[in-house]
């Protein structure tokens, strides 16, 4: 129980500050960083300046491929006539002009051009015709043509 009461009050002249609790904490650490590092100030410096430049090549890659996104964004959508985008051209402007889409999504785009080309032509929907089974066909045109008959025999009662 002594203990308790002990640390609990504790010793009332420590709370004071009369300078001789708070000098060994500032003397532990140390103000200058390259010591707190562990190296001289010229290796601090020089590691300094590593950081920056690779952060600098990063944020420039980073840029350039946000702005090839944009262009084949820009490119989907002439496409498919979509509206423009303000955000993406700003992209692309931000990058510069030498901006170019990959070449694997190009292909990827450049097929599905041609696919699409290839259903929308003459010979695309002849294609699809010689896939269609024609008794299946048959048998749904004779059916429609028994319905109309049908119903134009209960509307006109001659």
């Amino acid at each position: 129980m002594a203990f308790l009461i002990k640390s609990m009050i504790g010793n009332p002249l420590s709370g004071i500050g009369l300078g001789g609790g708070g000098d060994k904490e500032e003397e532990a650490t140390p103000s200058d960083p390259a010591k707190a590092a562990g190296m001289t100030r010229e290796e601090y410096e020089e590691y300094q300046k590593q950081l920056v430049e690779e952060k600098m090549e990063r944020d420039a890659d980073f840029l350039h491929k946000k702005a090839e996104r944009a262009t084949l964004r820009v490119c989907l959508r002439d496409k498919y006539r979509l509206p423009k985008s303000e955000q993406d051209e700003n992209m692309i402007e931000m990058a510069g002009d030498d901006v170019d889409v990959p070449e694997e999504l190009l292909k990827m785009v450049d097929e599905d051009a041609t696919e699409e080309e290839g259903k929308d032509s003459l010979m695309g929907q002849f294609q699809n015709l010689q896939n269609m089974d024609m008794d299946q066909l048959k048998e749904k045109a004779s059916a429609t043509v028994t319905e109309l008959k049908s119903k134009a025999e209960e509307k006109c009662s001659v």
